[in-house]
């Protein structure tokens, strides 16, 4: 007989869990609108119905209608703040998607989800069904049987946790699961102001149960409870007893478990479907349906405003500014190939290229598109060209596999690409540079690239070709799996497409690319980013395909060498573990582990399991531990050994560019919301260096020959020096135009001492203010981070706020700011949008404002490395020298540097560095320059 499983789900309380969980990289449709809470609902939904397989289901809601709570005590609930607005827009969307799975919906006035949920688990679990609550509210506890658990979703990717009645013991250190109410009725809960006891907590209420067994009879025998204690006892019987009748879940609510009303059924798909076509759900859409998603979009829309923003910049109004305001006639997005009038021209012969180069030759602009084998351009051979000079029109050159061809077609076309009076526009067009570049080619011309366009007209939110021509043309293009197929092993490539079916994807490409810059251009001055565009974002390009282009080169001795020395450590580590454990096992096996710990050495009595039954041993559970036994501390050192091997030290050669022998890592301009550049392939920025074992990796990238060495400059302590200038604050700025110390400058003003009378510990405290204050951080996480009582940490933040002014008037000023326009922006008119600065949940709001204050520190800092690269580039192409700049890492640049060029290379990469973007109130920008024969070295 099928096992009989209901899964009764706690909808707000998921839905919360969902919303915040995504709310640092939130999920914005093209009309604007924030999908968190639907998105991460809607995953843990088939999450759970993939997994657990249940047979019956159903999602229970509160109402807003008062309870019987709400009557026995006015206050209850009181102090909740404010639900997200984003939250609350999103229950009709959720309940759809819910309807659309075909599961019922429970909710009824007068009773809360808890209460309902209660009542259909006792009912179900008297007629067979093993019962799962799915929620992370504690209070679920009480209920919990041999057939009643809690099912408690994993957060962020994490472990699903299920708890049954020894779980629920172990966590609350009590007897009998309905003693969960007692110890709720003494601790009381915060969130539901349930006031309990005054000045108990949850370890005290333990020990009391443990002693007495329930409040009824803690208050019976307060009198020979001693000291203090009794006297809170005593004081605080009544609030008690009203407490644990409000923690009580209500068991006798007028629902019935119906078995039929229950079962999980078919999902509509029509229905879910027009949800999921909404929420724009795309990809999650397509994996549950099996159907392919359209968009519905918004028109652009725009208008000015003159305010001035704190930096001077022209300040603008997200409302009447956006080009996806919300408030727009949507555009459907019925129109594509089939149903569109285009002229696409195939161009294969030379007769043919010579008279499209004179045609192309009269235009300013063209726009431009690549099609070739791989997606990593240092790999990719080129396939055809696409050019577009005006809407519904367009050319493609096919290149055939015979490289002597092709040199030849690029042959022909290099008097276009070598004048410098056109403007080339493309999307993503580093990529196109970058592939042109291998056969030998640039575009000396000027660019326009869409993709960097959006944006700094939209940090926020994906920007590929499609889905900027579905949101902003209203135009579904050719899916590139409709002729090479899905990614996978058979995936072909554009070289096995018939060149009819080519031409009409590419030329469309660029067709599409060119209507985007129409939409583009006005915007960028409509929302105020020329400057950051065109200064920042769009010269950057040429910079970036050169360094890519270069690559760098790798020593493999030293990673041979290395990944040996690493296992030989690993190996011993793991030695000591199963020393310390007293058995061998495999520790890898992270069921194994979890077995040794704490079924074996009994390392925590309330080790908690994932969904699969085992025991979580992630990095923050064996951290927690470490204190109490070593070998939690050689675990860890295991698994940094062998993750160093894996991750870097191993992969590293498959990595190599079987061309150059170089690595050559691909670098993302369009991703963070801060402005800062990221790379893959591999990720530089990930390369560790907090231990030494991780900085050890940068050994193994080292000059091209003898004949070079590396050259490293790295800002100082830039982003410190951007909250001076932007603050204006006295003895900040002061303490960076004498050249002191800032971290020693801090603590001497903090802590009321000379400079020379400055310790360590002051320094380090001081520099923990410094880079915490600017993140948001208050007391709590500075008492936190540097393990000192939350009372001196107050008193160190007050300190500094008190001897440093501005910096508070700015974070002020800075929030208020975004309150009225809606975004912030860098000193070079980077913006960030910030829709939830007014939001009236504080958690949300709060969320912002920390954005708020700290977007245009990072911001700055990274348009000034940006710039710094450009200056850079642009003077070394100047002065021809043969030095070259390869990478880029957080606030640092690497130079592959001809040592007879040296002398004259330091001065222009510290000039160049310091000048990039000069700072208000004469703050002075300052950089160190390390050299060497390797980039530990050099740095």
């Amino acid at each position: 007989m099928e096992e009989k499983k209901l899964f009764l789900l706690d909808a707000y309380a998921l839905i919360f869990r969902a919303y915040y969980s995504l709310v640092s990289s939130p999920r914005i449709t093209s009309k604007g609108r924030n999908t968190n809470a639907q998105f991460g609902f809607t995953n843990t939904l088939v999450e759970l119905i993939n997994n657990q397989k249940p047979t019956h289901i159903a999602v229970c809601f509160d109402t807003h209608a008062p309870t019987e709570r709400h009557t026995d005590f006015a206050d209850y609930k009181a102090n909740r703040q404010e639900t997200p607005e984003d939250i609350s827009a999103s229950i009709p969307d959720i309940k759809k998607i819910i309807e659309g799975f075909n599961i019922p919906v429970v909710e009824l006035d007068g009773y809360e989800a808890d209460d309902i949920i209660g009542a259909l688990a006792k009912q179900a679990e008297k007629v067979g069904y093993e019962v799962y609550m799915v929620t992370p509210d504690k209070d679920y506890g009480q209920l919990v049987s041999d057939k009643i658990k809690i099912y408690k979703p994993g957060r962020q990717g994490g472990s699903v946790e299920i708890l049954g009645p020894k779980e629920v013991c172990e966590k609350w250190g009590i007897e009998r699961v309905d003693q969960v109410i007692d110890i709720l009725g003494l601790m009381g809960d915060a969130v539901d102001n349930i006031p309990g006891i005054a000045g108990v907590g949850e370890k005290t209420a333990a020990k009391l149960i443990k002693e007495y067994g329930s409040v009824e009879n803690i208050i019976a025998n307060a009198d020979n409870i001693k000291g203090a204690l009794g006297e809170k006892v005593r004081n605080g019987k009544e609030a008690a007893i009203m407490s644990k009748k409000l923690a009580t879940i209500i068991l006798d609510v007028p629902v019935t478990f119906h078995e039929e009303d229950f079962t999980l059924t078919p999902m509509n798909k029509e229905a879910l479907l027009d949800i999921f076509t909404e929420l724009e759900f795309k990809t999650m859409g397509e994996r549950i349906l099996g159907t392919k998603i359209q968009s519905i979009t918004n028109e652009p829309t725009a208008s000015k405003n003159g305010q001035m923003d704190l930096f001077g910049n022209a300040a603008t109004l997200p409302n009447e500014n956006s080009i996806t305001e919300t408030t727009a006639a949507p555009i459907i997005a019925d129109k594509n190939i089939e149903n569109t009038p285009h002229q696409y021209h195939l161009v294969d012969t030379t007769e043919g290229i010579t008279a499209l180069v004179t045609t192309l030759m009269a235009a300013q602009e063209i726009c431009f598109d690549t099609e070739t084998t791989n997606i990593d351009a240092n790999l990719a051979t080129l396939v055809g060209l696409s050019f577009s000079i005006q809407p519904g029109e367009g050319w493609y050159i096919p290149c055939p596999d015979d490289p002597t061809t092709t040199h030849n077609i690029l042959q022909q076309l290099q008097p276009l690409f070598n004048d410098e009076s056109k403007t080339w526009i493309g999307q993503n067009l580093k990529y196109d540079l970058l592939v042109l570049k291998w056969y030998g080619y640039t575009l000396k011309g000027n660019i326009f690239d869409t993709m960097l366009a959006h944006y700094v007209i939209e940090p926020e939110g994906k920007r590929n070709m499609d889905l900027l021509s579905t949101q902003f043309l209203g135009y579904t293009p050719i899916s590139i799996t409709s002729l090479i197929g899905k990614k996978g092993k058979a995936q072909g490539t554009m070289r096995d497409v018939a060149i009819e079916d080519a031409k009409e994807y590419a030329v469309e490409d660029a067709d599409i690319t060119l209507q985007l810059k129409q939409v583009f251009l006005p915007a960028l001055k409509e929302k105020a980013v020329e400057k950051v565009f065109y200064e920042v974002e769009n010269p950057l390009v040429k910079v970036l395909t050169d360094m890519e282009f270069e690559g760098i080169k790798v020593d493999m001795d030293f990673l041979q060498s290395y990944s040996k020395e690493l296992d030989a450590e690993a190996k011993i580590a793991e030695e000591k573990v199963y020393e310390l454990a007293g058995v061998r096992f495999n520790l890898a096996s992270p069921k194994q582990l979890g077995e040794v710990l704490f079924d074996k050495m009994k390392l925590d009595p309330k080790a908690k399991k994932t969904k699969t039954g085992q025991y979580a041993t992630g990095e923050d559970v064996l951290a927690k531990l470490a204190a109490q036994n070593p070998v939690c501390d050689q675990i860890l050192t295991f698994r940094e050994l062998t993750k160093l091997r894996s991750t870097y030290v191993d992969a590293f050669p498959s990595l190599m560019n079987p061309k150059t022998g170089r690595v050559h890592t691909n670098y993302a301009q369009a991703v963070a919301v801060t402005g800062r550049l990221s790379s893959t392939n591999p990720n530089l920025q990930n390369i560790p260096i907090r231990t030494e074992k991780g900085r050890e990796i940068r050994k193994a990238f080292i000059p091209r020959d003898e004949n070079h060495v590396l050259v490293s400059a790295d800002y100082s302590q830039i982003e410190l020096r951007v909250v001076a200038a932007i603050s204006g604050d006295v003895n900040m700025c002061e303490a960076f135009r004498l050249g002191k110390d800032i971290h020693t400058a801090t603590a001497a003003k903090v802590f009321g001492v000379p400079e020379a009378d400055v310790t360590k510990e002051m320094r380090y405290k001081a520099k923990s203010v410094n880079f915490g204050i600017i993140y948001g951080q208050g007391a709590f996480g500075l008492a936190e981070n540097l393990g000192i009582p939350r009372g001196e940490a107050k008193e160190i933040i007050d300190n500094y706020k008190k001897e440093f002014p501005s910096i508070q008037q700015y974070m002020d000023d800075t929030i208020a700011f975004a309150k009225t326009n809606g975004y912030v922006q860098t000193l070079m008119g980077r913006k960030r949008w910030l829709k939830d600065i007014t939001s009236a949940n504080f958690t949300v709001r709060g969320f912002a404002e920390r954005n708020a204050i700290n977007s245009p520190i990072q911001g700055t800092a990274a348009d000034m490395v940006k710039m710094a690269m450009i200056r850079i580039h642009a003077a070394l192409q100047q002065g021809g020298f043969k030095s070259k700049m390869l990478l880029q890492v957080h606030d640092e640049l690497v130079f592959d540097v001809v040592k007879e060029e040296l002398d004259a290379i330091k001065p222009l990469i510290l000039n160049n560095m310091k000048a990039a973007l000069l700072l208000p109130h004469e703050v002075p920008v300052e950089a160190e320059l390390g050299i060497g024969d390797n980039w530990l070295q050099a740095h």
